[in-house]
């Protein structure tokens, strides 16, 4: 420090009457200055870049990869985290815990991060930035996105073309932002990421049907792409194999689970992201959908203390939220009920949730038999795959537990055949067996804007022809008056003229009829359900009818729906 005369000399520049604090403020400045050059000199000495946070703005996000106390151990801060571009500051980058901890970063981001060397006031300033992290934050080691984050874009959509403006101008954090956004105010389920040659569609799932929301340009795809990879933890360099991941949207609501999926195709990757709304209280029994002789028969079966009640239909027609609705319906202080699920889909109260991890060999098959020696009442297996699943879940049902799962079958009536496809022995099935739901959802019609519309003549036939095939109970039921509505498209449906989804429903009970039909040699679907129908079961097509007739649903979404059963 030479040149610098003692305090009161005029090394310093001190002008006559400055105070004794200016002057201890200039001399910590001094030494703070003259510190950081000798860590810099240092730094250039071991061949590492030199970086000083000194009035850096570290945001939450960076520092919380690394959690507190290990930063503080270690000497080692994460200063600034974003796609392709990890930057960590350590004040012992030689330290072979710090070389570890490098590499376990490496691995978990699936991006080599960038070392700096810092002077310990740098760390002093890095260990601040602690305070500002949320708590969320501390526990997570991955990304989250706040509240905080979305906010300024929902209060800019209000309907789903609004999306497309909304990606003109942002940096690729705010496009993803506004994506996800965009999902929560238009209640998307599902977010389409679809690489073509020219532009990249991204579409929104709303109900159930999938609409266009924006097209973007090709040349921010791969940016987007790389985002979305980092934040649900996909390999960022991999984009010839199928990918699963996931983060979280925190939100004051509830968190949502956004599972991530990636997939291979002609002109780049195809993103799909799913929001679950993990602590929604889901649909209860009564509000389901299920009428007339579905409910009394369904509510008659889950009263039985053993045996299987199936859930059937196409991914996404509702089967998991009939079962949960099933649970929490049953769901006792003397009720031990326990799930076996891929993916937890939202937590219920009262109900152990357990969810299978393939890659660890937690199957649905290994699971089940975990639980059974848990000694639960009722027991719920997420999906009935294969024949050691079905197998186990079958002599459960025979030995005093009552399962509840589900099974890919476009009706209720060709799960028998399904089931024996699998490899089930045939005289197991009836007495394992209570029930079948057979499913699909509908849009239901905005209650604002919908309006009388006159059917086709076609469709009145067909309609006329469906419902005089109805038990005579429900006929009687029907209304006098057959008027049929369609909504016109308002602000509260967003132009859809639909909000919201309810139930379409059949529901076959085992019967001595039908138990007879299945130990013959030669079982078919068309048998099974003449003989269903003939004891009085309704048709999810019929089901339909009777809602459109109610002013629930419209006639075009009844047959788009349900139009296997037109044949």
């Amino acid at each position: 420090m030479s040149g610098f005369s003692p305090i009161g000399g005029g090394g310093l520049g001190v002008a006559p009457g400055e105070t004794d604090v200016k002057l201890t403020d200039k001399l910590r400045s001094l030494r703070f200055k003259d510190k950081e050059r000798e860590v810099k000199a240092k730094a250039t000495n071991l061949g590492l870049p030199y970086f000083n946070l000194e009035g850096f703005p570290i945001n939450p996000e960076s520092v919380a990869i690394i959690p507190e106390e290990e930063a503080k151990s270690l000497g080692l801060i994460c200063f600034w985290f974003s796609v392709g571009d990890i930057r960590l500051g350590s004040i012992n980058p030689s330290s072979i815990a710090v070389k570890q901890k490098i590499q376990a970063l490496t691995e978990e981001y699936h991006d080599q991060p960038r070392l700096y060397l810092i002077s310990l006031e740098s760390l002093r300033i890095g260990l601040e930035a602690y305070s500002r992290v949320p708590k969320q934050y501390k526990s997570f080691k991955g990304v989250h996105i706040y509240e905080k984050d979305l906010d300024k874009h929902l209060g800019s959509i209000s309907g789903i073309k609004d999306l497309e403006q909304m990606l003109v101008n942002v940096n690729i954090t705010e496009a993803v932002n506004a994506m996800v956004a965009g999902a929560l105010k238009t209640r998307a389920s599902d977010i389409h990421i679809e690489a073509g040659e020219k532009q990249i569609a991204i579409r929104y799932r709303i109900d159930g049907v999938l609409y266009p929301a924006a097209s973007i340009r090709s040349e921010l795809y791969q940016k987007i792409v790389s985002r979305l990879k980092l934040l649900s933890g996909l390999k960022i360099n991999v984009s010839n194999k199928p990918q699963d991941g996931h983060f979280v949207v925190n939100l004051s609501s509830g968190d949502i689970d956004v599972r991530v999926s990636s997939l291979p195709t002609t002109f780049g990757e195809s993103i799909v992201m799913r929001l679950l709304r993990t602590t929604e209280k889901g649909v209860s029994f009564e509000d389901l959908g299920l009428v007339g002789n579905a409910y009394e028969a369904l509510t008659e079966q889950i009263k039985k203390p053993n045996g299987m009640i199936l859930s059937t239909g196409p991914t996404g027609s509702g089967k998991t939220t009939t079962l949960y609705a099933i649970m929490v319906k049953l769901s006792h202080p003397d009720v031990m009920i326990i799930t076996l699920e891929d993916p937890i889909e939202y937590r219920l109260a009262g109900i152990n949730q357990s969810q299978v991890d393939i890659e660890h060999g937690y199957t649905f098959a290994t699971g089940l038999r975990s639980i059974l020696r848990q000694d639960p009442n009722i027991i719920l297996i997420g999906e009935i795959r294969d024949f050691e699943t079905a197998d186990i879940a079958t002599n459960a049902a025979l030995t005093g537990h009552l399962v509840l799962s589900t099974l890919h079958t476009n009706n209720a009536a060709a799960s028998v055949p399904r089931l024996l496809n699998i490899g089930l022995k045939r005289f197991l099935i009836p007495p394992a067996l209570n029930a079948v739901i057979g499913q699909r959802l509908v849009r239901r019609v905005c209650i604002n804007c919908k309006k009388i519309t006159e059917p086709d003549k076609k469709i009145m036939e067909k309609v006329k022809q469906a419902l005089s095939l109805l038990p005579e109970k429900t006929k009687k039921s029907l209304p006098k008056d057959w008027i049929f509505y369609k909504g016109q498209g308002c602000d509260i449906c967003q132009g859809l003229g639909y909000v919201g989804q309810i139930g379409l429903f059949e529901v076959m009970v085992m019967s001595k009829s039908i138990s007879k039909a299945i130990l013959e040699e030669e079982v078919s679907e068309e048998k099974i359900k003449s003989l269903a129908c003939e004891e009085g079961m309704v048709t999810m097509f019929q089901d339909g009818l009777i809602k459109a007739l109610q002013g629930i649903t419209t006639l075009d979404e009844v047959f788009r729906v349900a139009k296997e059963e037109l044949s």
